[in-house]
């Protein structure tokens, strides 16, 4: 028998599903009507949590962004405020599927999702932004680049709902861009993803790179370009620290070969696009 519940508060949504056994939390509801037309999600109660108050607010702080867990893609997509203040998230959450699915997905569920192969995460991940998870007990924040445990395994715990990304603006002065590459579909899951930050600070620039789809979890890796180094030092530099976390995973959509070679190419493109616009300035 399925049990549909709809809290109207934090306090008493999370008080339900610390009382309720294997309950399924969500909002947007995109990957779950999956699952369930795949006829591999299996649980009893289903947690509505639309009603809570401020899961659907954006607020600016200080140096980022507060971002309720039930904010669309699309909004994030599209806000002016993200555009200006942090483009690389604006331009990656773009690149998510098809307006369809980012005008209904949240950014909480997303996250929650837990699949590798995600756009978000690679630019959250070199933003360093966190997580808040909420629970009976409290909240808690994770950094994005530790909440990915393994292949499709986060550390959100079996009582707590994620109430926030905390997003950070991007540094002055800094400069990135989002390469994805499909192998079978524009709007489908990607073979390679790389997000690239370059953040320049006194001696040096700092080059943050988030991959996606190439490992069971989404990676960070960074690096230090001189300014005894050429362009394709850098580009050079890049893909070999990329190379290092790379897993790749084979699937329909190539082999793990295939996949870190479209990483390589992922990486170079992303890389090649911030010098271009570095040496422009």
């Amino acid at each position: 028998m399925t049990r549909f519940h709809r809290p109207g508060s934090l306090e008493e949504a999370t008080t339900l599903l610390s009382e309720l056994d294997d309950a399924m939390v969500y909002g947007g509801g995109t990957a779950i009507q999956i699952l369930l037309k795949q006829g591999i999600l299996f649980t009893e109660d289903f947690l509505d949590i639309s009603g809570v108050p401020g899961l659907n607010d954006v607020v600016l702080t200080d140096g980022g962004f507060r971002v309720g867990s039930l904010v669309s893609l699309r909004h994030m997509e599209t806000s002016e405020d993200v555009r200006r203040l942090a483009p690389l998230v604006a331009q990656t959450y773009g690149k998510v599927a098809n307006p369809r699915v980012r005008n209904t997905a949240s950014v909480g569920g997303n996250v929650a999702h837990g699949d590798y192969r995600l756009d978000p995460p690679t630019a959250l991940a070199v933003l360093d932004a966190t997580l808040e998870l909420s629970s009976v007990e409290g909240t808690r924040e994770v950094s994005v680049r530790e909440f990915f445990v393994d292949f499709q395994v986060t550390d959100l715990q079996p009582d707590e709902i994620i109430t926030a990304l905390l997003i950070p603006h991007e540094p002055p002065g800094s400069v990135g861009h989002y390469a994805k590459l499909s192998s079978l579909s524009e709007n489908d899951w990607p073979c390679a993803t790389a997000a690239v930050l370059a953040v320049p600070e006194d001696d040096f620039v700092e080059i943050r790179i988030g991959l996606g789809a190439l490992a069971p979890t989404t990676r960070y890796v960074a690096f230090d370009m001189t300014p005894d180094m050429n362009d394709q030092e850098t580009v050079e530099a890049a893909i070999e620290i990329a190379d290092s976390a790379m897993d790749p995973i084979a699937d329909v959509r190539g082999s793990a070969s295939y996949k870190a070679t479209l990483g390589r190419v992922a990486v170079e493109e992303a890389v090649r696009t911030v010098l271009k616009e570095i040496n422009r300035d």
